[in-house]
């Protein structure tokens, strides 16, 4: 399925990648049903915008496979903020559900991604099919707003090598995989995008992150990282 065009799938195929995003486990079949009936399916290049800042909140979307970076970009200066970086089966564009104005954020394609389109009133009468579908995007918003809580907590808290041994250690528990070295971080991570995401330079990050290579905490491959010892962070954290 993953080599056929986008508009070739039909309700049956977006039924099953639908069962295969973290929120389809589950489900009632209406509310997969009412979901795929409605779901347009489409491909983004790398780098291509999915959404921008004042287009309208009007759908969700479930990424199928690829990855979509979650942004703001400031008006005048192109400035970026990275907000997330999220991968296939999940769910993003959740502000559809309370507000009915504009979107505040970006979303971006990391990577060439294919993405599931839920109409906004689709997915409203999916939730009310299915507890289940209903608990877990509630429990969503607030794992998101929790975590943008946290994010700001810690730009007030805690120095860039902290906020950094923090997003790595963040990342590991996401998309890290064992490799014969240490935990290798299976997304390509660009300095300046880690730098947008804990609110420094790329040159600040750079310089902390040869500090770590340097000390044998972590060793760099491809853009990738392999966390090869524990991190400092990761003890607070647990504590």
């Amino acid at each position: 399925m993953a080599r056929r065009k986008a508009q070739s799938l039909s309700v049956i195929d977006r039924a099953e990648i639908i069962r295969r995003c973290d929120f389809g486990a589950g489900i009632a079949d209406e509310a997969v049903q009412t979901l795929a009936a409605a779901a347009e399916v489409n491909d983004y290049r790398r780098r291509r915008f999915i959404y921008r800042t004042g287009d309208p909140a009007d759908a969700l979307y479930a990424i199928a496979r690829g990855r979509v970076k979650l942004c703001l970009i400031e008006e005048g200066t192109g400035r970026e903020a990275v907000i997330d970086i999220i991968g296939a089966g999940a769910l993003f564009g959740e502000s559809a559900l309370y507000t009915t104005g504009e979107r505040e954020k970006c979303a971006v394609a990391y990577e060439n991604v294919r993405l599931l389109r839920f109409p906004i009133d689709a997915f409203r009468q999916a939730m009310g099919a299915s507890k289940e579908l209903h608990d877990y995007t509630f429990r969503l918003i607030g794992q998101r707003l929790m975590q943008a809580e946290r994010r700001m907590a810690d730009f007030a808290l805690d120095a860039v090598q902290e906020r950094l041994e923090k997003l790595l250690h963040e990342l590991s528990k996401r998309y890290g995989r064992q490799a014969e070295d240490g935990i290798l971080i299976d997304i390509t991570l660009p300095h300046r995008e880690l730098a947008s995401i804990v609110g420094s330079t790329r040159e600040s990050v750079t310089v902390r992150l040869n500090a770590m290579r340097r000390a044998g905490i972590i060793d760099i491959v491809d853009r990738k990282i392999i966390l090869k010892q524990p991190l400092a962070a990761s003890s607070r954290l647990a504590g």
